[in-house]
């Protein structure tokens, strides 16, 4: 089982800023071989969620998300992550290009996944905001909130990463996000200081 992939977004930015970016994905929303919810906070999303439709659901690609799933659930996870890292020579890591953490516990080894690669940087977008507030990261991480959850609410748009969903670029533009819809790593601190991250809807 490959437990790193790269989605077509992510070949493009690692072409196109030349580093090596890969990503780790689970089911969306809810995994269908054992029906419990890996996106917990989700709320809008669940309705247009690009990760539920096209490629993502063929079977192939839906197996081999439940057997990662699985394997995040394992004891040895956070050492297999490391050994994948290091044999691949990754840069970045996109947590869950699909998917979302769906307990503190799971949270907790991939903060230890990322003390042990100090020079890899890791990122995700996710809806679940109560698990991240008032938790230091290590600083080779990145969360980038998205809008659309169950717990909006607790999300500073002034301040807090974040990232919001637009029909055009122009509307995006217009209020002011810096688009990320081209390239995967300007969602990210390394690679943008404006903390308001804007997709158009695709």
């Amino acid at each position: 089982m490959e437990l790193l992939t790269q989605n077509s977004k992510l070949k493009k930015t690692s072409k196109e800023l030349q580093v090596k970016v890969m990503n780790f994905g689970i089911p969306a929303y809810k995994s269908r071989r054992s029906g419990k919810v890996v996106c917990p906070f989700a709320k809008d999303c669940i309705k247009y969620c690009y990760a539920r439709k096209g490629a993502y659901i063929w079977s192939n690609v839906n197996q081999a998300f439940e057997d990662r799933y699985e394997a995040t659930k394992q004891d040895d996870f956070v050492d297999k992550m490391t050994a994948d890292i290091k044999r691949r020579k990754v840069q970045y890591v996109r947590v869950h290009d699909s998917g979302d953490y769906y307990s503190k516990e799971y949270r907790d080894k991939w903060f230890a996944i990322a003390k042990q690669n100090p020079n890899v940087r890791f990122y995700s977008y996710t809806k679940s905001v109560p698990l991240f507030q008032g938790v230091e990261l290590p600083e080779n991480y990145d969360i980038i909130y998205s809008l659309g959850s169950k717990v909006d609410h607790l999300i500073n748009q002034d301040a807090d990463r974040h990232s919001k969903i637009f029909s055009s670029h122009d509307e995006l533009n217009a209020n002011g996000y810096a688009d990320a819809s081209e390239m995967d790593l300007m969602a990210t601190k390394w690679f943008n200081p404006n903390p308001k991250v804007g997709l158009v809807i695709h």
